[in-house]
């Protein structure tokens, strides 16, 4: 079993992880299988919440200005999100985004659409580093489009024309 190489691990703390190897030997485990355990477990997929931050501090500087940042925090985050940022990005469902979007959806169409699009671009970015597979349940072409009614273009209808004069 390797314990590390001489530039990272001491000649005395070599001896250390050594001796506590013989024990876990001499206590019937396997060291070779708890330290892949422990490998896969800090490999998890990092939660909804953690990445879309991540995420956020990542594409930041291409923003415009300190508003846009701002509206990407409070719709990622518990304000609208508050239901699946501890669940880890690959277990976030179809019906997941929906829980979050039908109260939003009629009302305040433009704040949902723009909160859908964010949430598929989080769990795009999640499936990009290997951390989702499959279809993104926030996706709104074949998938999205058919459980919510469409948009209407203009919710609160044309402004009246001022007069010429």
């Amino acid at each position: 079993m390797q314990l590390g190489s001489a530039h990272d691990v001491s000649l005395k703390g070599g001896r250390e992880l050594a001796s506590d190897v013989r024990k876990s030997v001499k206590a019937g485990t396997d060291p070779i299988e708890r330290k892949k355990t422990v490998q896969v477990e800090e490999a998890k997929t990092p939660s909804f919440g953690t990445f879309a931050d991540e995420l956020i501090g990542t594409i930041e500087s291409g923003f415009r200005n300190e508003k846009h940042i701002y509206q990407w925090r409070r719709t990622l985050g518990d304000t609208y999100c508050g239901s699946i940022r501890k669940k880890p990005i690959d277990a976030v469902t179809t019906d997941d985004i929906l829980e979050i979007l039908k109260p939003l959806w009629t009302t305040k169409q433009e704040t949902a659409s723009r909160l859908r699009g964010r949430i598929e671009k989080v769990l795009d970015a999640a499936k990009a580093r290997g951390w989702s597979t499959g279809e993104n349940p926030a996706q709104w072409r074949g998938h999205l489009d058919h459980l919510l009614p469409r948009r209407q273009k203009f919710q609160r209808g044309h402004q009246p024309a001022m007069p010429y004069d």
